[in-house]
């Protein structure tokens, strides 16, 4: 990773400053984007070797967002440093069942997990260097439909194919894609409910510098899709071959999904007793 230049989308996030932090002490050139500019400000001061890392406040769910990263890119190339590296990083969730969902929020859910890296993707094809990699962060809910997460299993699971279609696409070339899917994560995108919920079911929580660490493993040997952390990555197998069986799983869990589904976000969650996964 060492003088790498790299693209991070959601670089102020839970992974985001995670990945930030660690890529810098690999060695890594990076080029932050977020929404918030202050928070951009106070990440790159945090960093090793600060001064050699550039900020760019844009919301990638605009077109107008997506313009200041691209035309940023292009003038790097235009330098004779191009971008090396695209992590699509940014990503949004709310745990909901379906009929629970303003439909302002799937929209919005689905424009940034979806449609931003797409069409970023699409764009960097025209300033990658031409040996570059893209790495699109999903999730292992791409790989299970788990209650509570449809949108966004189904916007995780969108990028997934999308990143093996287009992977193929640049079959021939020295560019490639790949996914990387992390399960459950400790980060200020899950609220007090999603957190109680995962805790009472026993699933894994990782922390954001475990997912960090793992994520840039996997770009560095370049293996298409990396499903992070056991058993989850069984699941998603077992799920592809006998999904009734995974299915029956989850069935025995969803007295305590709607318990915490059904509880209005900002009340105190009262948990109530263990159950396993089996």
């Amino acid at each position: 990773m060492k003088n790498t230049i790299i693209l991070l989308t959601g670089a102020t996030g839970g992974i985001g400053r995670a990945l930030a932090d660690a890529l810098a002490k690999e060695g890594a050139i990076l080029v932050l984007v977020g929404r918030h500019l202050n928070a951009l400000h106070d990440l790159k001061k945090q960093l090793v070797n600060d001064e050699h890392h550039q900020i760019i406040e844009a919301d990638i769910g605009t077109a107008e967002g997506r313009d200041k990263v691209n035309q940023h890119a292009r003038w790097l190339g235009q330098q004779g440093t191009p971008i090396e590296i695209l992590i699509n990083n940014a990503g949004v969730n709310g745990f909901n069942y379906l009929s629970m969902r303003a439909d302002d929020s799937i929209e919005h859910e689905i424009a940034i997990n979806l449609t931003a890296p797409i069409l970023l993707c699409k764009h960097a094809l025209e300033w990658l260097a031409p040996t570059g990699l893209i790495a699109n962060i999903g999730s292992t809910f791409a790989g299970i439909g788990f209650p509570g997460y449809a949108n966004y299993g189904a916007t995780k699971s969108g990028l997934y194919r999308f990143t093996e279609a287009l992977n193929r696409e640049l079959h021939g070339t020295q560019q490639c894609a790949i996914y990387i899917a992390p399960r459950a994560t400790k980060t200020a995108l899950n609220d007090a409910r999603a957190t109680a919920m995962n805790k009472q079911l026993r699933n894994h929580v990782d922390s954001s510098e475990w997912v960090a660490n793992h994520i840039i493993r996997a770009i560095e040997k370049r293996c298409f899709a990396t499903w992070l952390g056991w058993p989850e990555k069984l699941f998603v197998r077992l799920n592809q071959l006998f999904p009734s069986l995974v299915g029956h799983g989850i069935a025995k869990q969803k007295d305590i999904i709607d318990f915490h589904a059904n509880t209005p976000q900002g009340l105190p969650v009262v948990e109530e007793s263990h159950h396993d996964y089996s």
